[in-house]
């Protein structure tokens, strides 16, 4: 990279140290040295500012981390949580295709377990809507969703969505972060006739209560085919 401060490129400098860099650390292993302040200074006869700039946007990626008193060193690859993702979304993401099959879809008054996860009062209307979700044409779950009223003004008058965190993303509602919880059980006869397994069948229960920021948009009760659904958690060793 000897032309890499050409005078046509004079006012980028710290974009080509930058780049520089980047190709030089490129495969590295988390841990290795990257080039210090001092040799890229003297390499790209530049001041100091110039090169921290460049350490700075790679730092600001991720891709460089610094340590106080040791220098700057290849960073280990961010973790980001798993996306919020609806039952459509999942099962794209597994290579399947997602249908819905609406069971009901009408308002009714919050019991007192729902009132509770929607941070309402009990007997407030609440929007019920519960699902026959199927992924490559098999039933995969039962879905019973409840949303707060107030949040929604028009959605049952309005066509069925095909996707409700659309249509919540439309209205600027669309869940940011989920509390989930999941349990192993067995298939009632209804479940079992719905889900098309013999009654008794092992089942995943799932609870789901998704927020946006500080403001509780949906809470979820999902019965799952264990046989057809698996749970997948990424964890992180401790640093």
């Amino acid at each position: 990279m000897e032309n890499v401060l050409s005078p046509g490129g004079r006012a980028l400098k710290h974009e080509a140290i930058r780049e520089y860099v980047r190709e030089l650390v490129a495969g590295a292993v988390p841990g290795a040295p990257a080039p210090s302040e001092r040799e890229l200074v003297n390499r790209f006869g530049v001041a100091r500012m110039t090169v921290r700039q460049a350490l700075d946007a790679l730092v600001g990626e991720g891709l460089l981390e610094r340590m106080p008193g040791r220098g700057t060193f290849v960073a280990r690859p961010r973790r980001t949580a798993t996306p919020v993702l609806s039952f459509t979304e999942e099962m794209s993401r597994r290579g399947m295709v997602a249908e819905s099959q609406t069971l009901v879809l009408r308002l009714e008054q919050a019991g007192g377990g729902v009132a509770r996860a929607l941070a309402i009062t009990e007997g407030d209307a609440v929007v019920h809507w519960r699902r026959l979700r199927h992924a490559d044409g098999a039933p995969m779950s039962i879905e019973d969703t409840y949303l707060n009223e107030v949040l929604l003004p028009g959605f049952l008058q309005a066509a069925v969505p095909t996707s409700l965190y659309d249509d919540l993303r439309a209205r600027g509602l669309r869940p940011g972060w989920v509390d989930e919880a999941i349990a192993a059980d067995l298939a009632s006869p209804e479940e079992a006739q719905l889900l098309g397994v013999p009654a008794g069948s092992s089942v995943l229960r799932k609870q789901r209560r998704a927020l946006l920021e500080d403001k509780v948009i949906e809470v979820s009760r999902s019965v799952y085919r264990a046989d057809r659904y698996t749970l997948r958690v990424g964890l992180g060793g401790a640093s």
